[in-house]
């Protein structure tokens, strides 16, 4: 654990490391504005149906954190763990070499010496995962940025291994979920993290027109229905809707972000090219 690895270190000395942690304003300033920017201990949801830009806006924070600073990136270290194994190496690889000045194996290879990569097959190897990785947060004051992709991937697993109690069916997430928020905030990181859209409301009616809950798209903040459990939901900060424009011409997302204590709605178009994410 961190105080068994850091046990010659005084608390001030780890506090002054772990002040260093730059902002993350910079990380997307199409995404977030100077005010917008994630501070640190913030929690992010990016959540949506599968194939709406979510794990692609992922690489593309990434990649901006883990670059250089000569070529426009933060060069800060990244933490991603993966639970439903769509992680793409070769896709991050990719887009890395279409964002360096000066593509070469070696470049690729610096970036990704940035990258910390975990996968796992149950919540419960999710747990297990984070309480491994706190040597990570405090010895590596570099780190940024921790990503879950995705923290829903075992809710139908979960459900069905609690059995009729509800709190069985949540414990495993409610741990990770108060670690996460705990952590986060202890060790001065931003988490970004996806959920898949599993429940919506049964009536579009019942939410009113879309007009009504701010900006065009806004639609899927409105429709969204809650269903991990209350720690979660309690720990997020901000919330992103993510879709599919349909109706637009080429490869066009779009996403709708959403303040929970101001309730302020601001949407994003994207699209998806081989570089990775564009803003329109």
């Amino acid at each position: 654990m961190c105080s068994e690895l850091h046990r010659a270190e005084s608390g001030t000395q780890l506090l002054v490391r772990l002040e260093g942690r730059s902002s993350l304003k910079e990380i997307e300033p199409c995404l977030f504005a100077d005010e917008d920017s994630p501070v640190h201990g913030e929690i992010l949801e990016f959540h949506g149906p599968e194939g709406t830009g979510k794990t692609e806006m992922l690489y593309h924070l990434t990649a901006r954190c883990i670059l250089p600073k000569s070529e426009g990136g933060l060069e800060g270290e990244v933490v991603f763990i993966d639970t439903d194994y769509h992680f793409d190496m070769l896709r991050l690889v990719t887009i890395l070499e279409h964002r360096l000045s000066q593509s070469s194996e070696e470049g690729v290879e610096h970036c990704l010496g940035r990258l910390f990569l975990a996968r796992c097959r149950s919540s419960t190897q999710v747990l297990l995962t984070l309480y491994s990785l706190e040597t990570v947060f405090c010895s590596h004051p570099s780190l940024r940025v921790l990503v879950v992709d995705s923290l829903s991937a075992f809710y139908w697993v979960d459900r069905a291994n609690g059995g009729e109690s509800l709190s069985a069916q949540e414990a495993t997430l409610k741990k990770c979920s108060q670690f996460l928020e705990k952590a986060v905030r202890e060790y001065r990181l931003v988490l970004f993290a996806t959920t898949q859209s599993l429940m919506q409301k049964t009536s579009p009616a019942a939410a009113g027109p879309p007009s009504a809950f701010g900006p065009p798209g806004a639609a899927a903040a409105a429709d969204f229905r809650p269903y991990l459990c209350a720690a979660w939901q309690q720990a997020v900060q901000r919330r992103m809707f993510f879709s599919r424009e349909d109706s637009r011409p080429g490869n066009q997302f779009s996403l709708v972000s959403r303040h929970l204590k101001s309730n302020c709605l601001k949407k994003h178009s994207f699209i998806i090219g081989e570089s990775g994410v564009q803003f329109c």
